[in-house]
């Protein structure tokens, strides 16, 4: 077998190769339910999958229309504050959640 010498690849073909390995987390909700019954879980989630795309992981889930606060929220802290350990961003929606149930958030 003869062996031919291949040139590197672009830059930014590399960039490109790294961004895939070094992936973004962000705890997002996931909506389920029917019209005007949403029921959302909580998930954490590559940053560029969509809103209902693949899961991580799941770490809980948010009911805002149940009647009892004390069914509204059902939250993973342990699970929850690894993800925020390692560098995982929640969106703005899950960050004032975490804030209510007394996870604290960085920034």
């Amino acid at each position: 077998m003869k062996l031919e010498k291949v040139a590197c690849a672009p830059l930014s073909v590399q960039a490109v190769y790294l961004e895939k390995v070094f992936v973004a987390v962000i705890l997002r909700l996931k909506r389920f339910g029917r019209r005007h019954r949403s029921f959302f879980r909580l998930n954490a989630i590559d940053r560029r999958e969509p809103r209902d795309g693949r899961v991580i992981e799941q770490l809980g889930w948010y009911d805002p229309k149940a009647k009892e606060a004390d069914q509204r929220v059902s939250l993973n802290r342990e699970r929850i504050e690894y993800w925020l350990g390692v560098g995982a961003q929640p969106s703005n929606t899950v960050r004032g959640l975490l804030v209510k149930n007394g996870i604290a958030v960085g920034k």
